[in-house]
């Protein structure tokens, strides 16, 4: 008797997947392992489909990014009330993209690209130069003083999740503990002094005077 033939594997089209389901496994694989493992052969794997499949969704890696970041900042809750004193206002709307961002550092390393720019994360932009403007600032300073808040910000997140990054499960001596120990005062005295306290000086939580200090300053010069 003839036995029946296997079934055979159905082929055609890959099934069908939805902008939502890119996305989110896109985030899923940047926050367990980081913006240099995603690629869209990798991604296309993830959610069963082809990359051809995908660029029904995005046009290629940037624009997938640039879907990351909307997502996160759509997720992001704003501040409920702003402060009425728009240098205050200025320093609340910096200090919330600060605190979103710290929260989930790989953004940054996006965002340093600096020509990537979500939607739903406007908002805050716009709410830190119209603060400049409100306290006197022309608006090209004060988009120039958006400039300069966001690369304080980046820059202060990046460094400290990088340092915890290399120092997490590495007990050695950092290369600044072991230049630090063979200062000499006669030729850099102040450091020297420092040196014993570099370490809890440098990793107090600083972010918000300093932000405070670079508001000031860019109100003072106009």
């Amino acid at each position: 008797m003839q036995q029946p033939s296997a079934p055979r594997k159905a082929t055609g089209r890959p099934p069908r997947i939805s902008r939502e389901e890119v996305v989110a496994t896109a985030r899923r694989i940047v926050t367990e392992e980081g913006v240099g493992k995603l690629t869209m052969r990798r991604l296309a794997t993830e959610v069963g489909s082809t990359p051809m499949a995908l660029y029904h969704h995005v046009r290629n890696k940037e624009e997938l990014l640039v879907l990351l970041l909307d997502d996160h900042a759509a997720r992001t809750l704003r501040p409920a009330d702003l402060p009425d004193e728009p240098r205050e206002r200025v320093v609340a709307a910096a200090a919330a993209i600060h605190a979103a961002l710290a929260a989930c550092p790989w953004i940054v390393e996006v965002l340093t690209a600096d020509d990537l720019m979500s939607t739903h994360a406007l908002w805050f932009v716009e709410q830190i130069v119209d603060g400049l403007v409100r306290c006197g600032l022309p608006l090209e300073r004060a988009v120039r003083g958006y400039r300069a808040i966001w690369y304080y910000t980046a820059g202060e997140i990046v460094v400290r999740a990088t340092a915890t990054r290399r120092r997490t499960g590495d007990d050695r001596p950092t290369y600044r503990e072991q230049v630090f120990a063979g200062l000499d005062p006669a030729e850099l005295p102040r450091l020297a002094e420092a040196a014993g306290r570099w370490e809890p000086l440098t990793a107090a939580d600083t972010y918000e005077d300093g932000l405070r200090s670079l508001v000031a300053g860019l109100v003072a010069a106009g």
